[in-house]
């Protein structure tokens, strides 16, 4: 059983796209699946599938590369099951500078920084992907 399901599916991806490989496979959930559609729509993968059934699902990512370079060069989860961070619509922290995005948890579903800041809402800063 894994204590932080979530810090587990980035750090799949991140060593993932440090080995070169092109898909990465991580047990599926309603909130792994929303951060797998918040990175295809920021563009930082290329797809994702949920495959399988039941117990058994997983969700299959598709990595993208810039020439042979991971698009993905990073990622860190901000809020931990042990230690939450929340924030208001005016106190999203930009990731590098606006290069990155923070991933976020908020009333109207999981999104992106941007997505948050133009919806005005905040909530809880899931991981930062840069």
């Amino acid at each position: 059983m894994l204590s932080d399901p979530i810090a587990d599916m980035l750090t799949r991806i991140r060593n993932a796209a440090k080995a070169g490989q092109f898909t990465v496979a991580a047990p599926s959930s309603k909130m792994k699946v929303a951060i797998a559609e918040v990175l295809k729509s920021e563009g930082y993968i290329t797809d994702y599938a949920v495959e399988g059934e039941g117990v058994e699902k997983n969700v299959v990512i598709t990595l993208k590369y810039a020439g042979d370079e991971p698009v993905i060069e990073g990622s860190k989860r901000v809020s931990k099951p042990s230690c939450r961070i929340y924030c208001g619509a005016n106190d999203i922290p930009r990731v590098r500078g606006g290069l990155g995005i923070s991933i976020l948890s908020t009333s109207t579903g999981v999104m992106s920084d941007r997505s948050a800041r133009k919806a005005n809402v905040g909530g809880e800063i899931l991981c930062q992907v840069w």
